[in-house]
């Protein structure tokens, strides 16, 4: 394999990529957010600079990715942080947990999604939609909703899937200091509506040392929603260089 071959790949391993190339594209992804609001001091000091806290709000999410280009059927969980930058209201990934080694390594390696291994699940127990995430054998989280009690107007199921995303793209080198260190932004504008609703919703998050969503424990429920879309995952830019002056 030439230098010109070695450019050319991915990722590794080079005779089967742990993922391939995308864009990819979601059919009946299905979601259940529900944000709620905690504690300011425990969300700010998971926020990085120069993102910034207007209100102390988060989402716990699950996705039911049944049919992805590429990368086939997965779940996915996680907690994201509403938060702004220059101005524009968006939202900070914290963590997320996926069942689904490609879908791991191409978040990771491509976009710098900080995704580790769980096991999320999203199903219907006869009138509730439920979402929990177990990391090993433990269940950390476990949200549940009314199914389907009122429709959700397309505009705001909208305007939630398609905020500008920030997360933090680290990778060291050898020497164990970064040699990226990028805040980058991601947002999805190819995206179809195709049912969303919203209920009565509550979440159940367990301490856990090693998937620490109850960290930022729920005070409030402010917000339920139940999407499914079709979309695309949009591209990734990067929005400030934290090396740049050390470059």
């Amino acid at each position: 394999m030439s230098e010109d071959d070695v450019r050319a790949q991915l990722t590794t391993p080079l005779a089967s990529p742990a993922f391939p190339r995308g864009p990819y594209r979601f059919t009946d992804r299905e979601y259940l957010n529900i944000t709620y609001r905690t504690d300011p001091d425990a969300l700010n000091a998971l926020i990085p600079a120069p993102l910034k806290v207007v209100d102390p709000l988060v989402r716990f999410e699950v996705m039911r990715m049944p049919d992805v280009t590429g990368l086939g059927d997965y779940t996915e969980s996680g907690q994201v942080a509403l938060v702004e930058y220059d101005g524009e209201p968006g939202e900070f990934t914290l963590g997320m947990y996926v069942d689904h080694l490609g879908a791991i390594t191409s978040g990771r390696e491509y976009s710098g999604y900080p995704k580790k291994f769980g096991k999320p699940t999203l199903s219907v127990d006869s009138d509730t939609l439920v979402g929990t995430l177990d990391y090993g054998s433990i269940q950390v989280a476990l949200a549940t909703m009314g199914y389907k009690h009122r429709v959700l107007d397309e505009a705001e199921a909208r305007a939630e899937l398609t905020a500008p995303t920030y997360m933090l793209k680290l990778l060291p080198g050898y020497d164990r200091k970064p040699r990226i260190c990028e805040l980058v932004r991601s947002q999805i504008t190819d995206l179809t509506i195709k049912g969303a609703w919203t209920g009565p919703a509550r979440l159940h998050l367990v301490p856990h040392a090693l998937a620490p969503l109850a960290d930022l424990p729920v005070l409030e429920i402010v917000s339920a929603s139940h999407i499914l879309t079709d979309l695309t995952l949009g591209p990734v830019s990067v929005v400030h260089d934290y090396l740049e002056g050390d470059r």
